[in-house]
């Protein structure tokens, strides 16, 4: 590869927790005809902070730009593509005929997915993995029906040992003994 085909990167994103920070990054994406593959966004261990994780389609070029845009947002704090753990979960919805229910569980266990709903019609699978993990599930379970597929997107976190940006401190709420306002009250 010579950084001119298209592939997929994974770009994680320390940003702000506040409104607007979302429709932002967002809208600098389409502003540039660049195309979000998957977003996930949460709450980290600070409240204060919320990590994007973006998966972009492009060539070395596309996703330099995408990195220069994103470090030019003054609601970003940490912008990284190194090396990382990703996982996605699937929900999927299969016909739970009779004659298929073993097999089904069979290949749920094999790829280490949690049966989460049972009716009389249909069994939905949990899932976690890589891409290939959980496309790969879904081909197996094609031939017994599926139904429904929901997917989250990517999460990735960093490899090995890293500092946290800031500490999470526990919220503490203040004393009435300590508001001026009021005199000869006891906690």
């Amino acid at each position: 590869m010579n950084g001119t085909e298209p592939r997929k990167h994974t770009i994680s994103v320390l940003v702000e927790n506040k409104f607007g920070v979302l429709s932002r990054v967002a809208g600098l994406f389409s502003a540039r005809g660049y195309n979000i593959e998957s977003l996930s966004v949460g709450e980290t261990l600070d409240p204060t902070v919320s990590r994007m994780t973006l998966v972009v389609s492009g060539d070395e070029f596309v996703i330099e730009q995408v990195m220069k845009q994103l470090h030019k947002l003054i609601d970003v704090i940490k912008l990284t593509d190194e090396s990382h753990v990703e996982r996605e979960l699937m929900l999927i919805r299969v016909n739970a005929e009779p004659q298929h229910r073993a097999e089904i569980m069979r290949t749920a266990d094999i790829f280490r997915a949690k049966v989460v709903d049972v009716t009389s019609q249909s069994f939905v699978l949990e899932a976690t993995g890589d891409d290939g993990k959980l496309e790969a599930l879904i081909e197996l379970l094609r031939p017994m029906g599926i139904q429904e597929i929901v997917r989250t997107g990517k999460v990735a976190i960093s490899r090995g040992p890293k500092t946290r940006i800031r500490k999470a401190e526990p919220t503490k709420r203040p004393r009435v003994s300590d508001d001026p306002r009021v005199v000869g009250f006891a906690d």
